[in-house]
């Protein structure tokens, strides 16, 4: 798989998200579905996307117990989405589970870009270095069968390290220069996902929000692509 920009689709409805697109004129991009998305239309926005020609990274975060988790990625497979992911938290059991009924590329969520290592240790309770977290989850997420991780553009070396070059990170955190953080703390621009080894990244403000999009989108592109 070569390197890609998949956009975030963070939108309340289909309307929305069909809106936007008709911002980027001709180009097809690699799109996020993510809760807020699929809970307000369903699987129909994923065919509706598919049939326009999109690749869809399903971003629900499946965790609960293997059970639970194969069977409802059983059916999240059926969808024909290219990209779905589990909580990495979740453990290999239930990771297994989700990679054994799912053709596409499956992904385990390592530690949300929104977490700092303060939040990590005093609220999730890992009183670990995050850098450590992450890399063993990485390792994890391989041993399960699983084809990357979810992780910031800061650790993509680290999982790379530990996990080898095959093994994808796909990145969100990611803001052009000059835009704002938002509710992200662990963020890069595309340029330096690109030198920190990230595979693919995901953008939603800085595309979705900006002036022109489909500028924001091609600069995206070519820091990250060349």
């Amino acid at each position: 798989m070569g390197k890609d920009v998949i956009i975030a689709c963070d939108f309340s409805n289909a309307k929305e998200t069909l809106s936007f697109l008709e911002k980027l004129e001709d180009e097809r991009p690699y799109l996020k579905i993510g809760m807020e998305l699929f809970y307000a239309e369903g699987p129909a926005i994923v065919q509706l996307l598919k049939d326009r020609g999109h690749s869809i990274f399903l971003d629900l975060k499946l965790h609960d117990i293997p059970n639970t988790v194969g069977r409802a990625m059983k059916l999240l497979d059926g969808l024909d989405v290219d990209m779905c992911n589990v909580h990495a938290a979740g453990a290999k059991a239930m990771m297994q589970a989700a990679a054994k009924n799912f053709r596409g590329t499956l992904l385990g969520v390592t530690q949300l870009t929104s977490t700092s290592e303060e939040v990590m240790r005093e609220e999730i309770l890992i009183d670990r270095p995050l850098e450590d977290v992450v890399r063993e989850y990485g390792r994890n997420c391989r041993a399960a069968g699983l084809s990357g991780v979810v992780c910031s553009p800061l650790e993509a070396a680290i999982i790379h390290k530990a996990c080898g070059s095959d093994f994808l990170t796909v990145t969100p955190g990611i803001r052009l220069a000059g835009d704002a953080a938002g509710d992200q703390k662990r963020i890069t621009t595309p340029k330096q996902a690109k030198e920190f080894g990230s595979d693919y990244i995901v953008v939603g403000r800085s595309i979705t929000v900006a002036d022109n999009p489909l500028e924001a989108y091609r600069k995206c592109r070519e820091e990250f692509i060349g």
